[in-house]
């Protein structure tokens, strides 16, 4: 059985018709007041057994909480005839302020992860900070993301992106259009390169909460000309294909799934210095700048003047593959 927290998520075309898809809202979490937000998150802290109960009625070898938040707090009810897996994608040192209410989470995330018999970490990263934020002792691994490459490879040429090509550097990055990303940070710079003269161009696939805001900035700083939000794209992959390079230029990541899209698609990548670096070591065609306005309007500066020069090699990923399949056999005791 397949359970996800809300629907309308952005794989479940993807999904095989034979399985079991249950959501536990039938809208996307965007859609919803605070006041909503706040009930639905009580909800779960509260009566999580009897939503477990009601949604959970078969017996199952093994659970797997593949998302951090609600849904590895439901599966975290007890039930000592399964199995319980809980992935975590997350680099929790940028979720855990010195605040009340932080600490508060963290006490009830503690409760919640010491119930699971496996915990699962998409980075050494991100191993590393949980260890350092919860004093715990579950079994704990390092499994990077899966990618089938076969089907990277084909959706990216579904069909042709089109973007403009007249000798102008294009940038393209996936992304939700949300804090962590510090898109709002990338506009200000890419308006600084543009006003000394570095003419480029800036592709963002991707929706989110902050969409309004982020047009408006674009607007505001006359770039509707150079940086685009080409919005929630079921096929982001000939986007991708049809740049320049790819970015990630955020203020925090786990293991991105879009950089090893960007790897299969071999592209020159770009991202800050975060937990994401991790997804790039033995990759040649890369550059890691430093996670500040500074260090990325000198990165992307850089690039752009060396635009013409840049050399891309060839790579594969398909080791790596067959070491995460063999990973995550074991775990589930294939």
């Amino acid at each position: 059985m397949f359970l996800q927290f809300i629907q309308n998520g952005e794989f479940e075309k993807l999904l095989n018709k034979n399985i079991n898809f249950k959501s536990l809202y039938p809208k996307s979490y965007d859609e919803y007041n605070k006041i909503k937000k706040l009930l639905i998150s009580l909800r779960i802290l509260l009566f999580k057994n009897n939503i477990y109960k009601k949604y959970i009625k078969n017996n199952y070898d093994v659970e797997v909480a593949f998302l951090e938040g609600p849904i590895t707090n439901i599966l975290s009810s007890k039930n000592k005839n399964t199995k319980k897996i809980a992935w975590i994608h997350t680099d929790l040192s940028s979720t855990h302020e010195n605040t009340f209410k932080f600490k508060i989470k963290k006490i009830i995330n503690k409760k919640i992860y010491k119930k699971y018999n496996n915990l699962i970490f998409v980075s050494n990263q991100n191993l590393n900070e949980f260890n350092k934020i919860y004093k715990i002792e579950n079994n704990k691994q390092v499994i990077h993301n899966y990618l089938n490459i076969e089907n990277v490879l084909l959706r990216a040429k579904e069909f042709n992106a089109d973007l403009p090509k007249n000798n102008i550097p294009n940038f393209v990055t996936v992304a939700r259009l949300v804090e962590a990303k510090a898109l709002d940070r990338l506009i200000t710079i890419h308006y600084k390169l543009i006003k000394e003269g570095y003419n480029h161009r800036f592709f963002v696939v991707g929706d989110g909460p902050l969409k309004s805001k982020l047009e408006e900035l674009i607007v505001k700083l006359n770039l509707k000309e150079s940086f685009f939000l080409c919005g929630q794209k079921e096929n982001p992959y000939p986007y991708i294909l049809d740049a320049d390079f790819f970015c990630l230029l955020s203020y925090t990541e786990g293991l991105p799934m879009t950089l090893l899209e960007s790897k299969i698609l071999n592209k020159y990548i770009i991202i800050t210095d975060n937990s994401s670096k991790e997804a790039l070591e033995g990759y040649e065609n890369k550059k890691i700048v430093e996670n500040s306005e500074d260090g990325i309007y000198n990165g992307l500066k850089e690039i752009i003047k060396n635009y013409p020069n840049i050399k891309i090699s060839e790579t594969s990923s398909k080791d790596e593959n067959n070491e995460i399949i063999n990973k995550i056999k074991n775990l589930l005791g294939d």
